[in-house]
């Protein structure tokens, strides 16, 4: 029989208690007692009181002092008609439970009614000397939840595992004007698995909150913990002691509520409005008409579509009435808005009104989406009317459809050009988002918040935007995943590097002398700008210059739109487009699900590899130096001292010369192997060898 060895929970332990306070030498402590653990209190004798004034009708007084620690006191016992009284008692305060920097001391004399106050004293206990004291294995596991309105967040358990708990961490939230909801903290104790102890709480309301504009810090405040007892179904205050809680609590006025993916943000200034800068500009639209709208239900029998338009730059939301089955509607209504940066965007919505009297409505009605349009500032010429009619484009699960056209008359009128240039200098988002930068969880926590808080407030309106008008405005869901989004985005990196791609095809047959010509004028400005290297730096720029001046011709003439190549919209696989409409979590089938995971396995796996591939080249940088390959790594170390001694001999135009003539040298010079400096970059080790 085998005989199992003891679990660890019945094993002896050894500890490392701090007995005595003093350090431990060998198996010896030199401290008097030795064997128990030192604990501090702090210790107030209230000894006595002289002449005293009289405050009852006889002349004379019953006094009595009152010692006071944070929400704890004591209270001596009161001599009857004594001026000079004696109490001479000692009250001692757990080092545990201090939760106050300040000690008072009253003297107030007994009545029957109420004590009359005669006098007291504060003590600041900032300079008494103070322990961490050791961790209690029967201390609480607390943590702080904090509400406001829908939104909660939670500290993670405190570290320090006593009574006197610390946390230091930030929890942000996002508030709205004017402030209905009271920010509501409690301290819990984790007692058990998914069972937690409310140990106090406290309401804030935020009317009474400090507000901040910079980076300063706010002051610290101490916050009563109430708590409440459950009585014959009834919630009620329990009379008892309450603990404190000490926190800096502000309204943050410095950051910048992003409500909208940053990509087409549409504001980028700070929440309070001391720090907003002037206006550069004003931003005129005219939703004029639309055309060739697809109808969007069904009428007494027939197809309809009753379209409205929504816009929204800034803080800005405007919405035109709706026009009534009509496929051709007719708005000509005219909105403006201050411009505070140019590289800001705006959004207009095309959707289908479902909720009027007389159309087919049905549990939990919609309003269909038919199309939206941007348009980024920066991209519009200033002063200038456009007026352009833009498709309407929708992805659908069946695929791309255009929804029909709308008519716009955009015009941006710029006060300054002075301040307008001045922004490009500017950083994109307030100071705070520099200063103390958000992480990106919290970046998307905050901007769902943002989006509930904003979706709450405009279906209240009259007429309401309701929720999923605001959340297309606003592209709740571009965040997830989505095959097609997945393949636009490598074909828009491909096409950004395609320049250089193109620039190193040239490069080559300039040095295979595919056009002699050519390749001589290069030999030629070379050998001028070696021989010169002032003017290295002066032709790059002039030549980005002549670039720029010989694009002009074919710059663009009409604002960007939606680009259906670009999206990779126009060709996307049927299954992929069903992926990116699934919910989350996903309600397809089994099969599916298997057979959309093993295709993201294996794409993933095919970037696993390039990934891998790039850190290998850098390992085998890393590996000119280390010495992994003693042999290679000397080979490396002699050669660095040649080409010291060489350099330091040799002009350094004499080298570029010999450098850049290797380089152009004709083919007929060359041979089609690996150069030697590749064949023994690629012979360095890598750390590929130490994986699983």
């Amino acid at each position: 029989m085998m005989h199992r060895p003891p679990p660890d929970d019945f094993s002896l332990k050894e500890t490392k208690p701090h007995l005595g306070g003093g350090k431990v030498t060998g198996d010896k402590l030199t401290s008097t007692y030795d064997l128990v653990e030192q604990m501090q209190y702090l210790y107030v004798r209230v000894v006595k009181a002289r002449d005293l004034p009289a405050k009852d009708v006889t002349g004379s007084c019953d006094p009595y002092a009152e010692v006071r620690l944070g929400n704890y006191k004591g209270t001596t016992r009161h001599f009857e008609k004594k001026s000079n009284p004696e109490w001479n008692q000692v009250f001692a305060f757990s080092r545990d439970r201090i939760q106050s920097t300040m000690l008072e001391v009253t003297v107030k004399d007994k009545d029957l009614m109420k004590d009359d106050f005669m006098g007291w004293v504060l003590f600041d206990l900032t300079e008494v000397p103070k322990r961490v004291p050791p961790d209690s294995p029967l201390a609480p596991q607390c943590f702080v939840k904090a509400g406001l309105g829908h939104q909660v967040l939670r500290t993670r358990v405190s570290m320090s595992k006593s009574i006197n708990p610390m946390w230091n961490e930030d929890l942000m939230f996002v508030a709205a004007e004017p402030f209905e909801e009271h920010l509501v903290l409690s301290v819990e104790d984790r007692i058990a698995p998914n069972k937690d102890e409310i140990l106090g709480m406290c309401a804030i309301p935020l009317q009474y909150v400090d507000r901040r504009l910079d980076s300063k810090p706010i002051n610290s405040r101490w916050f009563n913990l109430e708590k409440h007892v459950v009585i014959e179904g009834e919630k009620k205050k329990e009379v008892k002691f309450a603990s404190r809680i000490h926190m800096r609590i502000c309204l943050e006025g410095g950051y910048h509520v992003l409500d909208e993916s940053t990509h087409y943000s549409s504001d980028l200034r700070p929440t309070a409005k001391q720090l907003w800068k002037n206006s550069i500009g004003v931003l005129e639209v005219g939703i004029l008409s639309a055309h060739g709208l697809s109808p969007m239900k069904t009428k007494d029998g027939r197809a309809t579509t009753d379209a409205y338009c929504v816009a929204k730059y800034g803080t800005k939301w405007v919405r035109t009435r709706t026009i009534i089955d009509s496929f051709t509607p007719k708005w000509n209504e005219q909105y403006t808005w201050e411009v505070f940066d140019p590289c800001t965007v705006i959004t207009i919505g095309v959707f289908d009104n479902c909720h009027l009297q007389g159309g087919d409505k049905g549990n939990g009605a919609r309003d269909s989406r038919i199309g939206k349009v941007r348009i980024r500032l920066s991209t519009l010429e200033a002063d200038r009317v456009y007026t352009h009619s833009y498709p309407l484009l929708v992805l659908h699960p069946s695929g791309v459809k255009k929804m029909g056209e709308i008519h716009l008359a955009v015009r941006f009128t710029c006060s300054s050009l002075l301040n307008m240039m001045h922004m490009y200098s500017q950083p994109l988002l307030p100071k705070m988002h520099y200063i103390h930068p958000l992480t990106v969880t919290q970046l998307d926590s905050l901007r769902h918040q943002a989006t509930q808080i904003v979706s709450m407030r405009l279906s209240r309106a009259e007429p309401p935007l309701r929720k999923e008008i605001v959340e297309y405005m606003l592209d709740v869901g571009s965040h997830m995943w989505s095959m097609r989004r997945s393949k636009a985005n490598f074909f828009r990196i491909m096409g950004v590097f395609g320049g250089l791609i193109s620039v190193g095809k040239w490069f080559e047959q300039i040095c295979n002398w595919k056009n002699p010509i050519t390749t001589v004028l290069i030999h030629i400005l070379f050998l001028i700008l070696v021989l010169y290297p002032e003017l290295i730096l002066p032709t790059i720029f002039l030549y980005l210059f002549l670039i720029g001046v010989w694009y002009y011709r074919w710059r663009p003439k009409n604002p960007p739109h939606m680009d259906t190549r670009l999206s990779c919209a126009d060709n996307a696989h049927p299954d992929e487009l069903d992926e990116e409409f699934d919910t989350f979590p996903t309600s397809r089938n089994a099969d599916v699900i298997r057979m959309r995971y093993d295709r993201l396995r294996s794409i993933s796996g095919r970037i696993q590899t390039v990934v891998g591939d790039l850190a290998t080249q850098g390992e085998r940088f890393q590996s000119l130096l280390s010495w992994r390959d003693p042999r290679a790594t000397a080979l490396f170390v002699i050669f660095c001292l040649i080409a010291a001694i060489v350099l330091y001999v040799t002009p350094f135009q004499v080298v570029a010369l010999l450098t850049g003539f290797y380089v152009l040298r004709h083919p007929r010079f060359r041979h089609k192997l690996p150069s030697v400096p590749l064949n023994f970059f690629r012979r360095l080790p890598a750390r590929t060898d130490c994986m699983l």
